[in-house]
Formats: structure tokens, C-alpha cells, sequence
């Protein structure tokens, strides 16, 4: 039965970003019916996961954000999925803002206006396809102590002398290198510095000794394509003198786990051109941090509460006199190709590139009032810090669990890695289990027949299966309602709810949409199928994807549009060959 949240509410907003999910092709390829976040991870819809992560903390104002062609879809799973209804109360909110689509990115969301009047506090911003068992509480600790204002946090501003101070922000990062790495899974490239040392130890448990300050974040993909442009890496001076101790990451990825001041609502909403939050929110406000006159070009100054002169634009908006846009100013956004700093792991200058001007050091007589001036900048900037998430090489049970599901390969491997923590029943109570364990391994032990062999340490059998005699299941991860026939062989694989596998079939390391079904006598390895799809009987093959070609066919309008094209180019000919004829007749 669901219940209510006991803990105390740490007065944060959530928002759960609910997108298209064309990483999955074989299982999203109708994402208004198949959403990305009903998808399975362990027999749970994939955005249980961060709805749990808030509850755990005692965030319950959470809203999931969707576009309105998948809003039937998730609201149906709120209101009959077993496992969404039995989350706690009270019950997160829908929205559908009616100009979202399946391509708008993470900071145009923030800038829509039902997300604007929604948010009104401070907020965390989640993806649907997030799996993190450490606990948020621990996170919100690391932000209000490191981090957040009394200004901002008590809405007082009275609490400070002079200008007010305001919060920054904090996001997650982790190691992408672990035990069992994925081929191919996207990076991202983070440069930090240290934070100013304490005389005080950290508590114990606490994440502080793993807590800095961004100065650089942007996609590996794009470093790589200012790689191939250039023959080194641009840096500034600006944040060299600023922070000579500089940490430069690129195998680590970021967790897209935000906790953010209200104050950075109103900063993607003046600056219209920020489409990411990841890349062009984080990377502008980290530049601005340290790059000289960059805070006022981005309306910050006056957003933040500084003194600047505004002015009112054609829609009515307010900015600093002579600011414009990121991307209309000279020194360019850190988005894309565009990249034009980086720094180097050791705090050592990268001299193989080019040395922008405008950070050139001046004359003696302008060095001590530049350096003041970069300080007194650096302090007014909020910081965003960084979590770096530590992770073992060899052991992926040594550390809490983070990780991003957004590639079919992810979706295999965590369900799996799930599949192998011990049940509340064998741990004896849930408060010592894992806060992803389920209560049973076999939930549904009376449809299984005798002679078959379920290792119950690595797999989940979920409701209603049956499991006839002669069947061997192996780290496996088995949905509701599945059927499985006499002497099937199972390794490694994934079963959505209601697949049939045939007799005699052996599957390994194959994912099985929902109410697909396999002939009898198949060898599949590294394969997908696709929803309410079959499978023909003894079929032999590897790494293939099984899909649908429904709604790849030419309908008939289509046949008709390409009829009228062919007429319309054999009249176009034939006016051509009367022209030349006409011209011979001249001659």
C-alpha cells in the first residue's frame, strides 16, 4: 500500500524530464505510445527510479515533464503500474507544455512558460533514465553547506551586509572506466579546481572530500571536434592566473543530477539562445566564473542582484546596457565545434595552440588592477560545483550505484547488475537492503515447474511467469507474465513483460520487447526484438534487431504526391523538347 513521505521536506522542487528516447530504437519507436520512461530497467518503468530518488530524500513536490503526445501513455502508468502507484504520497504532477516536442532540448524546457510558472524555489533537475542509489539527502547536505546562501535560502535579505549573496549549484559526475565498461558510452569533458581548504574534518559518510568548483564542462564529442580543427588546445591566461591547480576529466560523464538556485530560471530565460542545460547552461556559467567581462554580457550582474544599468528590449524584457546574447558575442560559446579554452591536467600552460589577446596580460601599472578586478568577479559568480562520484575499477558493488540507462546496452547491463542484489527477503528487512532490491528473486515460485535451473543470486522472476521443466535461466531478468518453454536456454537476457519463448530456444544476451515471441528452436545472441513481435522458428542469428515495418510503408497519398511529381517532369520535358524544336525551325 502506498504511504506518505515521514521525513522532513528539504522545501526543493523536482522536475523529471521525460524524453523522446531515440537512443532506443528498437523499443521506442513509437514514443507517444512506447515512452522512454515506461521502459523496464529491472522490472521497474524507468522513471521509478528518480521518483524514489526524491521520495528517499523528502521531495515531494515533483513534476514529470513530457510532451503532450506521450502524456496518455505516462499518466496511465501513474494511475495502474503496481509499481508507481505504491510510491509514496503525494503523487507527482504531469505537465505537458503544448510547445514541447521530441527535439527540444533540456534549457529551451526550462524557458517554456508552464515550466517558468511552475518552478518557483529552488529545484533538482532529473532524467527520466537516471539509476542512483546514493542517497539525495547526502547531495542537498553537500550543496546547502558548500554552496547554497542564507539570502536565498531563507529569502532574507537582511541576513547579509553589502550586496547579497547569492546560491550556486551542484551537479554529478561518474566514472564511465568501471568493472564492466560500456563500448562507446558517452563522456563528457569537466575541468575543476579545488575549493578553499577547512581546518574543520568533513563528517564521516559526508561527500565533501569530493566536492569542487566547475570551471569547464562541455561533451568530450565536442572537445574531439576542436581537436581536429586545431593543432593544440586555445587556453586563457584569465584562468590560469586565477586557478593555477586545475583537474581536467575526460572519462567521467555527467549524471544530469542539478540542483539549482531559482535565480538560474530567470537566467536561461534571458538568454534565449542557451539550448542545453549540461553544455551551454553549466559551460557559460562556469566561464563567467573567471572570464572578464562575461557575467554582464550574460545579464547576470543584474540578475544576481548587482548594480547595472538596463535597458528595455522589443519584447519587453530587461538586460544590461551592452549585453547581447552568447552567441553574438566575440569570445564564443564553449558549445559544439566552438570551443575556444581548455585547460591542462597538470595546471601547466598548453602553448601548442593559440593564446587569446584578450587575456594577454597588460603593463605592470593594469596587472594589480586586473587581478582585483577577477577577483572581485570570481566572488560575485555563484559557483557551480561539481560531486565527482568515486568508483572502483574492479568492484562495482564497492561504491553506490549512478548511472545513466540511455542506450540498450546500458539498459542490459544495469538490469542485470540490479538483478543481483539481495531481496529484502534474504536480507531480512528492508531499512538494510538496497533501495533498489525487490522482495522476492522469483516472485511467482508456484509457476515453476520441476527439473529447471534459476540462479536466483544473479536473476528476477517476475509475477505470473511460468517456467516449464528442462529450462535453464542464467543471470537473467524475466518480466511479468512471461511464458518460457520446455528446454529453453537463457543467459544474460532481458524479458519485458508477456514474451513467449518457444521450446528448445537458446538466447543469450538478448533483449525481448514487450509481448514479443519466439519460435520455437531459435539461437539468438546480442539480439533485440522489438514489441508484439515474432520471431519465426528456428531461427540462427547474432546481433540483429528484429523490427516492425509497419508505418514504413507508402500510403496511398504518397503513391499520389510521387504520380504527380512524374507528370509534372514529363510535362517539364516536353516543354523543353518543343522549345528546341522551335529553335531548329529558326536555324
Amino acid at each position: 500500500m502506498p504511504h506518505a513521505v515521514t521525513i522532513a521536506t528539504p522545501g526543493l522542487q523536482a522536475l523529471i524530464l521525460c524524453g523522446p528516447g531515440s537512443s532506443f530504437p528498437t523499443f521506442t519507436a513509437n514514443p507517444d505510445e512506447n515512452p522512454k520512461a515506461l521502459l523496464p530497467i529491472a522490472n521497474r518503468p524507468m522513471v521509478w527510479y528518480p521518483l524514489d530518488f526524491c521520495y528517499r530524500a523528502g521531495i515531494t513536490n515533483i513534476t514529470l515533464i513530457c510532451p503532450p503526445t506521450a502524456q496518455q501513455a505516462i499518466q496511465t502508468a501513474l494511475n495502474t503500474n503496481p509499481f508507481l502507484t505504491s510510491l509514496p504520497y503525494p503523487r507527482p504532477d504531469l505537465l505537458a507544455p503544448k510547445d514541447l516536442d521530441q527535439n527540444t532540448g533540456t534549457a529551451e524546457i526550462l524557458r517554456l512558460p508552464e515550466v517558468q510558472e511552475t518552478v518557483t524555489s529552488d529545484f533538482l533537475v532529473l532524467p527520466c533514465d537516471l539509476v542512483c542509489e546514493l542517497g539525495a539527502d547526502k547531495l542537498l547536505q553537500a550543496w546547502m553547506v558548500k554552496s547554497a546562501s542564507l539570502t536565498d535560502l531563507l529569502d532574507d535579505t537582511r541576513l547579509e551586509n553589502g550586496p547579497p549573496k547569492r546560491s550556486g549549484g551542484l551537479g554529478v559526475w561518474y566514472q564511465t572506466k568501471t568493472a564492466t565498461p560500456i563500448k562507446g558510452e558517452e563522456t563528457d569533458f569537466l575541468a575543476t579546481v579545488p575549493l578553499p581548504s577547512s581546518s574543520v574534518s568533513p563528517p564521516r559518510g559526508s561527500l565533501f572530500p569530493n566536492i569542487s568548483k566547475v570551471v569547464y564542462s562541455t561533451p568530450t564529442d565536442s572537445l574531439k571536434d576542436l581537436l581536429e580543427e586545431q593543432t593544440g588546445l586555445p587556453i586563457r591566461h584569465a584562468l590560469l592566473k586565477q586557478h593555477p591547480r586545475v583537474r581536467m576529466l575526460t572519462t567521467h560523464r555527467d549524471a544530469h543530477i542539478y540542483i539549482f538556485p531559482h535565480w538560474i530560471m530567470d537566467f536561461v530565460r534571458e538568454n534565449d539562445r542557451l539550448e542545453t542545460i549540461g553544455e551551454d547552461v553549466l559551460g557559460w556559467w562556469a566561464k563567467a566564473g573567471w572570464q572578464k567581462g562575461l557575467s554582464k554580457k550574460l545579464g547576470l550582474d543584474t540578475i544576481l542582484g548587482q548594480s547595472s544599468t538596463t535597458v528595455s528590449n522589443t519584447d519587453g524584457k530587461t538586460s544590461p546596457v551592452g549585453s547581447h546574447s552568447p552567441k553574438d558575442s566575440t569570445t564564443q560559446h564553449p558549445t559544439g565545434s566552438q570551443i575556444q579554452d581548455a585547460i591542462s591536467a597538470s595546471g601547466t600552460t598548453n602553448l601548442h595552440g593559440p593564446v587569446r589577446t584578450g587575456d594577454k596580460p597588460g603593463h605592470e601599472e593594469t596587472s594589480l588592477h586586473e587581478s582585483a578586478n577577477e577577483k572581485q568577479n570570481e566572488s560575485t559568480i555563484p559557483p557551480m560545483l561539481a560531486y565527482i562520484h568515486p568508483s572502483s575499477a574492479t568492484d562495482s558493488t564497492s561504491t553506490p550505484l549512478i548511472r545513466r540507462v540511455d542506450t540498450a546496452q546500458l539498459l542490459l547491463q544495469i538490469s542485470l547488475q540490479l538483478a543481483k542484489l539481495p531481496s529484502i527477503e534474504e536480507v531480512g528487512s528492508a531499512e538494510a537492503a538496497s533501495p533498489f532490491a525487490h522482495t522476492r528473486k522469483v516472485a511467482y515460485p508456484e509457476g515453476v515447474k520441476p527439473r529447471t535451473t534459476i540462479t536466483k543470486q544473479d536473476s528476477l522472476v517476475a509475477d505470473n511467469v511460468t517456467v516449464q521443466e528442462k529450462t535453464s535461466i542464467k543471470e537473467c531478468v524475466i518480466g511479468a507474465n512471461c511464458q518460457i518453454g520446455e528446454g529453453a536456454k537463457l543467459s544474460q537476457c532481458l524479458l519485458m513483460d508477456g514474451v513467449v519463448v518457444g521450446k528448445n530456444c537458446k538466447l543469450t544476451k538478448c533483449i525481448l520487447g514487450k509481448r514479443s515471441e519466439i519460435g520455437e528452436g531459435c539461437t539468438l545472441t546480442e539480439c533485440e526484438v522489438q514489441e508484439n513481435l515474432l520471431v519465426e522458428a528456428k531461427t540462427e542469428t547474432k546481433n540483429e534487431k528484429f523490427m516492425s515495418s509497419s508505418g514504413l510503408e507508402a500510403t496511398e497519398e504518397d503513391l499520389a504526391e510521387d504520380d504527380d511529381d512524374e507528370e509534372n517532369d514529363g510535362n517539364g520535358n516536353d516543354d523543353d523538347e518543343d522549345e528546341e524544336d522551335d529553335e531548329s525551325a529558326e536555324e
